[in-house]
Parts: C-alpha cells; sequence; structure tokens
C-alpha cells in the first residue's frame, strides 16, 4: 500500500510539473505552484526528485515515453507516421511546448538518454530504408527525419493572426500526410 501512494504522489508531481514546465518553461516554473496543484508539499517534491532541474528531466522523460507509446514509428509509412505525430500534439499541446522549453533552455546541455536512444533507432531505420530503395535518398535520414516531424508540428507555431484562415485540424492533418507523401515521391 505504501508503494503505491508514493507511486501515486509520483504521478502527480509529474503531471503538476508537465503542466508548469509547458507552461511557464524551466526558468520560469515555481516548485510551489508544482507542488501545490499535485497535492503534496516541497519538502516530498524535493525528496523524490532533489531539485527543480531533475523534475524537469523527469516530467520530461515521462512525456517523451508517453509519445513514444502513443505515436510509434513505421519506416514502411512515413506520412502515417507523420499523421499520427500531428494527431498526438494537436490532442496534447502542453506536450509540444515542454518539448519546445527544453530545446530553449537546454541547447547546450547534456542529452537524455530516452532520446538519444530513440533517435538513434529512428536513424538507423531510415538508413535501412534508404538501403533497401523503401525510402528515396534525396536527403540523408536526419534531415528527412527532422523535415517530417517540422511538417507536422508546423500548425502549432502558426501566428495568431492567422485567425480564421487557419484550416480545421482534419484539412491540418490532410496537409501534414500530404506534404509527407510529396518528400517521399
Amino acid at each position: 500500500m505504501q508503494q503505491r501512494n508514493a507511486d501515486r504522489t509520483r504521478a502527480r508531481i509529474l503531471a503538476a510539473a508537465v503542466e508548469e514546465f509547458a507552461a511557464r518553461g524551466i526558468a520560469g516554473a515555481r516548485v510551489d505552484r508544482i507542488a501545490e496543484v499535485a497535492g503534496c508539499n516541497k519538502a516530498m517534491l524535493y525528496a523524490y526528485f532533489g531539485n527543480k532541474d531533475r523534475l524537469f528531466d523527469a516530467a520530461f522523460g515521462a512525456s517523451v515515453e508517453q509519445y513514444l507509446q502513443e505515436v510509434g514509428f513505421d519506416v514502411d509509412d512515413l506520412p502515417a507516421y507523420a499523421g499520427r505525430v500531428f494527431d498526438y500534439f494537436e490532442a496534447h499541446p502542453e506536450r509540444l511546448r515542454l518539448s519546445i522549453w527544453y530545446r530553449l533552455e537546454r541547447p547546450d546541455g547534456q542529452p537524455l538518454e530516452a532520446i538519444v536512444a530513440v533517435n538513434h533507432h529512428r536513424l538507423d531505420e531510415l538508413q535501412r530504408g534508404m538501403r533497401r530503395r523503401a525510402i528515396p535518398r534525396q536527403f540523408t535520414p536526419v534531415s528527412l527525419l527532422s523535415l517530417i516531424q517540422a511538417i507536422a508540428t508546423s500548425w502549432s507555431s502558426m501566428n495568431p493572426e492567422y485567425g480564421a484562415a487557419v484550416p480545421s485540424a482534419t484539412v491540418r492533418r490532410r496537409s501534414v500526410v500530404t506534404a509527407v507523401e510529396k518528400i517521399l515521391s
């Protein structure tokens, strides 16, 4: 019973941390707000995670794990992968903001092993796909992966001034998938 309570507390802290860090970044986030939303005291938060930077790493790592489980990666259907990336971040915009804060505030920081491992795997899969001619060789694997991810998340960075000109999610998703199909053709 004690372990389940600890696991639930840890999960509440991570959920609150994702929300806080996504909204305010690492520098702007406040541990007292995270503790309040999680329903615990700051001492408990520090006991579980040590400091704010490690809490961010844990929250971001958990966010990445959820993304990987829900989105997956299929080198044989990259347009569908792009569509799933679009869908995921449409449903979880806070996760995309968290990722942006990570890149903005940790450009030269210690890479997170989970991200290094998944990117290495994806790049290897793309290279294998290129060798067997399932994927055109007009781009390097890293360029292709970067382009696909940028296309899939491009709508989230639209200026608000576009307002009513921004099409529905269905149309935006279709444009993402079509753009990736065209890159691969």
